[in-house]
């Protein structure tokens, strides 16, 4: 019984620290990589390339194939029939009602068609590695998408925190406007305006974390978790100075994002598939040689032999090659091999079109990174000077040396410079964190 109680008192503690489980990064990209709905199909449609693959090869095989046909006929009119004699008596038997059995194995090989066979096997393979790169692609999309969410959460997350802060100052000041009334100092007209500035932080903090509550929902979502399932963000430090380090190098990072991101390697793979689609047009000019074979026996009621008899006696083997010479087919093949000609030039502008994508996208986080680090040291400057201000501004206030309308300001300029000090940050960090994601690194 002791036993018991103490495992219920183990699992009723170890409850509240499951429920409070805390999603790192990692944690969401493995999760997702997993259960994320897109990335299965585009899993799903791997395996069916893969059989595609076996398919293919499986027509450079012979086929074989058995069939059998029973039918039964009628004769109303028949007259004649099988004589038999018993103990010297001839007894006649005419059979109107008879049956035929026929049964046949065919065997059927293409030997040689153009090499359309082992160009379809190859343009499968094609086909099927493509596949595996767009499942690559899907992960390094969710896995990007992750990212921007998760950073999102974390300014918002600190934004709350700073808002929550300048509703701290902005009690104090109420405070503070207070007592000045009531000695004489404040005129109510002043206090009214140090409570609105209060009320606006505090509307400030709810609109932050509702941004935050949603930009976490997206998370969940793209996470494929269920909406009862518990889930929050571990928040890992950050500090400026992360945001401060070198930017990787555009060019470099270009040129890594060439040779390993699976959409470049995808293009590459459609000019090849394209020049096997050329070679299987192509073939529609070349000869055909086949192969064939079969081998075929029947029964019939109306025999005198028995069943065994006659399937031995009415065994038939045939054996063929054929050659098949186009001469003239409604300029098909011509129209195939311009269209396949066509799929390759489009092949090619495909490529080059997805490489000047991915140099806009790498150059466009490239510029974003650079410029918010810029604004984040300014933004750092600027956060130094405003709060210095801003607490001269608070003590001469206090002190009847300055009005409400210039404490109001001093505080609304601190706010927006810490704002703008963490926006910078974030995504300074972020287009960072793509840069090196783009080049090749987790």
């Amino acid at each position: 019984m002791k036993k018991r109680i103490i495992a219920a008192l183990l699992t009723m503690a170890i409850l509240p620290v499951q429920a409070q489980r805390k999603w790192t990064l990692d944690d969401c990209v493995n999760y997702a990589m997993q259960h994320n709905i897109t990335l299965q199909k585009a899993r799903l449609q791997l395996q069916s390339s893969a059989e595609d693959v076996k398919g293919q090869k499986g027509a450079l095989l012979p086929t074989l194939s058995a069939s059998t046909n029973q039918s039964v006929g009628y004769r109303p009119w028949q007259d004649s029939g099988i004589a038999t004699v018993t103990n010297g008596q001839v007894n006649s038997k005419v059979d109107k009602t008879y049956y035929n059995g026929s049964y046949n194995l065919n065997a059927q090989w293409t030997v040689w068609n153009g090499g359309r066979n082992r160009n379809n096997v190859r343009q499968s393979q094609l086909t099927e590695q493509q596949a595996e790169l767009n499942v690559a692609e899907q992960a390094n999309s969710i896995e990007e998408r992750i990212c921007q969410l998760f950073v999102q959460c974390l300014y918002l997350n600190e934004a709350v925190k700073v808002s929550q802060a300048s509703l701290e100052t902005s009690q104090k000041n109420e405070q503070r406007g207070e007592e000045m009334v009531e000695v004489g100092m404040m005129s109510k007209a002043d206090l009214a305006q140090l409570s609105a500035q209060r009320a606006n932080d505090e509307y400030s903090i709810v609109e932050a974390e509702s941004q935050l509550a949603n930009y976490k929902l997206q998370l969940r979502q793209l996470l494929e978790l269920k909406a009862n399932d518990d889930f929050d963000i571990a928040i890992p430090e950050t500090t400026d100075e992360q945001a401060l380090a070198d930017i990787p190098s555009l060019q470099a990072t270009y040129e890594q994002a060439l040779a390993t991101r699976p959409e470049m390697e995808r293009g590459r793979l459609s000019i090849e598939s394209s020049k096997v689609s050329l070679a299987i047009a192509k073939a529609g000019w070349l000869p055909t040689l086949s192969l064939s074979g079969g081998l075929s026996t029947s029964t019939n009621s109306l025999s005198n032999n028995n069943w065994g008899n006659q399937m031995k006696a009415n065994v038939n083997m045939a054996g063929g090659l054929s050659l098949n010479i186009p001469i003239f087919d409604g300029r098909q093949t011509k129209t195939n091999v311009a269209k396949a000609r066509i799929q390759q030039q489009q092949a090619l502008l495909d490529l080059q079109d997805q490489q000047k994508q991915l140099y806009q996208t790498i150059e466009g986080y490239w510029l974003d990174a650079t410029t918010n680090q810029q604004r984040l040291k300014a933004a750092k400057a600027s956060v130094e000077s405003q709060q210095s201000s801003y607490e001269l501004l608070q003590e001469q206030f206090n002190v009847g040396l300055k009005n409400i309308i210039e404490l109001m300001n001093g505080k609304n300029s601190l706010l927006q410079a810490q704002q703008n000090q963490l926006q910078a940050k974030y995504l300074t960090l972020l287009n960072m964190q793509l840069l090196r994601f783009y080049g090749g690194k987790d």
